[in-house]
């Protein structure tokens, strides 16, 4: 049962009558006073301290006892607690134990003449004892031992606290027994010690569910362009899932609570993480199409291209023998046209410039240190070089090349072809750059070119043909996944050049549907006589030969040769749509020759392989890779300078 002030009532009971008597003690020791000096007579002698209560209490008037038994007083409430510092059990016991161990010290010293041992000794007796406090509980009790004044206030025998110092070393002697029980482990009554609830002044702050740090959630952030590598990821693959079972995925892609700095770094890195057990069972020499930890397999192909398409850039360019290279590749290898770049680059050169790394070193400095050059080759002034990016190197098999040529009179090998191939995963490529015989009328000899080149490349060679069912010893081109032909065809258009002028200055450069017609490469593909098999994407530029050098015109000499599309770019699969043509077009910037560069990109499907194939094992050319990379950083360099010696730099002009 409770009062409205929240205290049990029999621990308001026992406060009252403790008060009570606190009370009526001042009241009697202040009558006493008085009486003394009126017996006294004004003689100034002090009173007896020994004067028994039952004498004091006859020199009380009338009114002053009625007055004392009607008045009460209403305890008030304990304070609010302090918040500090949070004790435990044993050092709030100690501190306890040693304040009634100074305490009984004190008491019991006969040489120590404090005034706190006065004020005790000349203290009236106190009338409450222990049997008054026998109607409550015996948690009273506890509570009265816990208040050091109270508890000193009343003796175990009934006496006053006027009794002597004995009766209240023996007291305190009780007191430090009992808190001394407490330090030993021991509890009131034999029960556990029980401490009051200490509450908070104020609302304590909600916590955040995410304890981990700012910096910490900042470092392990999870980039915004692998989000979806995320997503894909946790509902593809068991393994990656299965080893992030421990740790939670907030939204912003952060984690938070169990997880500790060096888990976090590592289970959500771009790379999947890798079980010790698939380590151990890992092969890369042998491997199924299907197994867990194969090289070549699904698990990784889905990995790096989740939809299992990459892009490949194939470009073709006959650069006339011109030792001088333009000063800018970009438009060139990196249209604006497309968001971004390609996973695999192909170019091919024919009459190649005489220096054949220097052009291989633009390359490499134009794509930049994102790509390597996995291989390049070259016959007489032919040219192909191949860049892929250099994460994907590790999925690429050996890489094998071959050389055909047309013209065996000439010393200089310009006409003819070469080849490149590799396995790129599980999918087989072929990439063959040509330059076939030149003339308007020479159709049948461009044809006899083509028939030469797909029955003398000897492809492939160690690597095994994936498809070997579907092959045939005649045709190179039927002997692999994805092919690409591309190069100088010398196929003109059968006009003359009064009528080609008139159709392109009548259509924009997007229409050049009436020219197509008179092209002869497009009537001997739809006759099936030359590239069986292959397709050839929309054309939508204006032909790529022959111009005036460093001019956009056509050529003004006196031959008044036609414009034709001379360079092209044409492709095949062994299966139906595994090639997407994304854009097909030529680079009009680029004027070191008489022919424009002309190129595709393409979306194409790659499917798993298997490990037990020659591997290249992440094999690059390294010096190109870091001439190139050493030239692109010194030209920007040098390009800041520039820029800065132009703001400070001005110009004063006298008039």
């Amino acid at each position: 049962m409770s009062t409205p002030n929240g205290f049990p009532q029999h621990s308001r009971v026992c406060l009252t009558r403790s008060m009570e008597g606190g009370a009526v003690q001042d009241l009697q020791a202040k009558k006493a006073g008085k009486a003394a000096k009126k017996e006294a007579g004004g003689d100034g002698a002090p009173p007896k301290i020994g004067t028994p209560i039952s004498e004091t209490l006859k020199l009380l008037p009338e009114e002053l006892k009625a007055n004392m038994k009607i008045k009460s007083i209403t305890p008030r409430p304990p304070r609010k607690p302090r918040l500090e510092r949070a004790a435990s059990l044993d050092e709030k016991s100690w501190r306890k134990w040693r304040r009634f161990r100074t305490s009984q010290e004190s008491l019991t010293d006969p040489n120590e003449t404090s005034s706190s041992n006065g004020s005790l000794q000349e203290a009236s007796p106190s009338p409450p004892s222990r049997g008054r406090a026998s109607p409550c509980n015996p948690c009273c009790q506890q509570e009265s031992l816990h208040s050091s004044p109270d508890a000193l206030e009343a003796s175990p025998g009934g006496k006053s606290r006027g009794g002597g110092a004995s009766d209240l070393g023996k007291r305190a002697s009780e007191i430090s027994s009992a808190f001394g029980g407490l330090l030993r482990g021991k509890g009131f009554a034999g029960g556990k010690p029980r401490l009051a609830q200490i509450m908070p002044a104020r609302p304590l702050p909600p916590m955040e569910l995410n304890v981990a740090s700012h910096s910490l959630r900042t470092a392990n952030r999870i980039d915004s362009d692998c989000l979806d590598y995320r997503h894909h990821s946790q509902h593809k693959f068991g393994r990656v899932s299965s080893s992030l079972s421990d740790s939670r995925l907030q939204g912003n892609g952060t984690l938070y609570d169990s997880c500790s700095t060096d888990s976090m770094k590592s289970t959500f890195s771009v790379l999947t993480p890798i079980r010790a057990k698939d380590v151990r069972s890992r092969s890369y020499l042998e491997g199924s199409l299907l197994a867990s930890g194969a090289l070549m397999g699904a698990e990784e192909l889905s990995r790096y291209f989740p939809n299992r398409n990459m892009g490949i850039f194939v470009a073709t360019w006959n650069m006339q023998g011109q030792k001088e290279l333009p000063v800018n590749l970009d438009d060139f290898l990196l249209p604006t046209d497309p968001d971004f770049a390609q996973d695999m680059y192909v170019i091919g050169v024919q009459e190649g410039c005489p220096d054949r790394r220097e052009w291989e070193i633009r390359l490499q400095e134009t794509l930049g240190p994102h790509y390597v050059l996995l291989h390049s080759a070259a016959h007489g002034v032919l040219y192909m070089s191949v860049f892929i990016r250099r994460d994907l190197i590790w999925f690429c098999s050996e890489v094998e090349y071959a050389t055909v040529t047309t013209r065996i009179v000439s010393q200089i090998k310009t006409k003819g072809a070469l080849g490149i191939s590799f396995t790129f995963f599980g999918t087989s490529f072929l990439f063959i750059t040509s330059h076939f015989t030149s003339g308007d009328s020479k159709v049948n000899e461009r044809k006899l070119d083509y028939n030469k080149t797909i029955q003398a490349l000897t492809l492939p060679k160690n690597v095994p043909d994936t498809n070997p069912y579907r092959s045939s010893s005649s045709d190179v081109t039927t002997r692999f996944d994805e092919v690409f032909w591309f190069g100088d065809f010398n196929f003109r258009l059968n006009k003359d050049r009064e009528t080609v002028d008139s159709i392109l200055s009548q259509n924009p450069d997007t229409d050049v549907s009436k020219l197509l017609v008179y092209d002869q490469l497009t009537s001997e593909m739809s006759r099936g006589s030359i590239f069986k098999g292959f397709q050839e994407a929309d054309i939508h530029f204006r032909p790529s030969y022959k111009f005036d050098i460093g001019k956009d015109s056509y050529d003004t000499t006196s031959k008044q040769r036609t414009p034709s599309y001379t360079d092209r770019v044409v492709f095949r699969s062994r299966y139906k749509d595994d090639i997407q043509a994304v854009k097909y077009s030529s680079c009009p910037v680029i004027k070191t020759s008489d022919h424009r560069p002309v190129f595709a990109l393409f979306r194409v499907k790659v499917r798993p392989g298997r490990d037990n194939i020659p591997l290249a094992a992440g094999l690059f050319d390294r010096d190109l890779y870091l001439i190139g990379i050493r030239r692109r950083a010194t030209r920007e360099l040098l390009r800041r300078r520039e820029q800065k010696d132009q703001r400070s730099s001005s110009i004063c002009s006298i008039s």
